[in-house]
């Protein structure tokens, strides 16, 4: 799991290797990242839209940005979280993610609260330590 908190938010990220839906023999690979963000704050926020940094093992950089999440622009309130799940394709089997989300305060004041940067792993592709 991946974690930071910007301006309490907080931004948890767990993902995972989806085998059935790849095909290393036509270089796809896929996975779910699931996202729970969480306003530590004490007054209500809402995630206006989001900007992605998808890095494949080749270095090749895709810009994904956009309204809101997986079609909605969820307002937060202070101790409630908000929860999501989405994917991403790479025709490498590995690479990493970074980005943010632009959010605005009840007060209308708007901040980037970063995502923290994570990998994207086939997990018989992961270093083991015994």
């Amino acid at each position: 799991m991946y974690e930071c908190v910007t301006d309490g938010v907080k931004v948890r990220v767990k993902t995972d290797y989806l085998e059935d839906q790849s095909a290393p023999e036509d270089r796809r690979y896929v996975w779910a990242y699931t996202v729970e963000i969480s306003n530590l704050t004490e007054q209500s926020v809402q995630l206006i839209s989001r900007k992605w940094l998808i890095t494949d093992a080749l270095g090749h950089v895709e810009h994904v940005q956009g309204e809101g999440v997986v079609g909605d622009q969820p307002h937060i309130e202070p101790g409630g979280k908000f929860r999501y799940t989405s994917g991403a394709p790479l025709s490498t089997p590995s690479g990493f993610m970074q980005g943010s989300y632009e959010m605005r305060t009840a007060e209308g004041t708007n901040f980037a609260a970063r995502v923290p940067d994570f990998s994207l792993d086939r997990p018989d592709d992961r270093a083991q330590l015994h």
